[in-house]
């Protein structure tokens, strides 16, 4: 089950939705920023390298793209890297260097478990990409992480729209 699939199954974020589709889960969730609704629409397809022919589809349009991986899997982590280029190549954006991306690292409730460090997620992300510490069990920073993902969202569709 993928990170926003639990979210919203086990987790019960207030004002999400979800609904299952063929390669990727379609998942809605509403976010106030500056006292304004906002709908992210997700599409999780989970990190399933079988899906990855899927992503024309599912990446065309896009205005942030969230990579999560599992604290306690650095293959998870070690994937990142490819799955960016790979939503990159396949949505094609105007301008690959400026387009938004949100990096999560979930399952930070399972301290004894852990094998990747936040300092070496935060040496991936550098300064142009967002990175929270999350847990979907625990809810640990699901919130502001949602916030952030509709925040660059939002920044993105803006400046696509003045294009």
């Amino acid at each position: 089950m993928g990170f926003f699939q639990k979210v919203v199954s086990v987790v019960q974020v207030p004002g999400a939705r979800g609904m299952c589709t063929v390669g990727a889960d379609f998942l809605t969730k509403d976010v106030i920023i500056d006292d304004k609704e906002v709908t992210i629409q997700i599409w999780d397809t989970a990190g399933q390298e079988r899906f990855q022919s899927l992503g024309v589809a599912f990446y065309r349009g896009a205005d942030c793209c969230v990579l999560v991986f599992d604290v306690t899997n650095p293959k998870s982590f070690d994937s990142l890297e490819s799955w960016k280029d790979e939503f990159l190549i396949q949505s094609s954006p105007s301008d690959p260097d400026a387009f938004p991306f949100v990096v999560l690292g979930n399952k930070v409730d399972e301290k004894e478990k852990r094998r990747v460090s936040a300092a070496k997620a935060e040496a991936f992300c550098g300064s142009k990409i967002s990175y929270f510490e999350t847990s979907a069990k625990q809810a640990t920073n699901v919130n502001a992480a949602f916030e952030e993902i509709a925040r660059k969202a939002m920044q993105h569709e803006i400046k696509q729209e003045q294009m």
